[in-house]
């Protein structure tokens, strides 16, 4: 088990990809955006919040991927609730998820 925090270690791996900027914030609070457009935020060791649009919400609750959100349960809004290090990765692959936007892509 790493010293490093939870949080610590999804902000590493987030903010190595291309074009990542990471806002850090009190409270535990850490923001990661491409260009303009927020890919998600960590509420300190906790949880992970995500936009996704809501047909994609809608697949990664139905999946088990992710929670409803909080606060805005009928957003495309999810909620990832960290417990331990296995819930790093499955983290960093929703952030991985809404930094390629492979919905997006034509023809798919």
């Amino acid at each position: 088990m790493s010293l490093e925090s939870i949080a610590a270690r999804i902000q590493r791996e987030v903010s190595s990809w291309p074009q990542v900027r990471v806002d850090v914030y009190s409270h535990g609070m850490i923001f990661f955006h491409v260009g303009n457009r927020e890919i998600g935020h960590l509420h300190g060791e906790r949880l992970a919040d995500l936009p996704f649009p809501v047909r994609i919400r809608e697949e990664l609750v139905t999946d088990g991927k992710a929670s409803l959100h909080y606060l805005h349960p009928k957003s495309g809004w999810i909620t990832y609730y960290m417990k331990s290090d296995r819930d790093i990765e499955p983290v960093v692959e929703l952030f991985r998820l809404n930094y390629h936007r492979p919905w997006l892509q034509k023809g798919g």
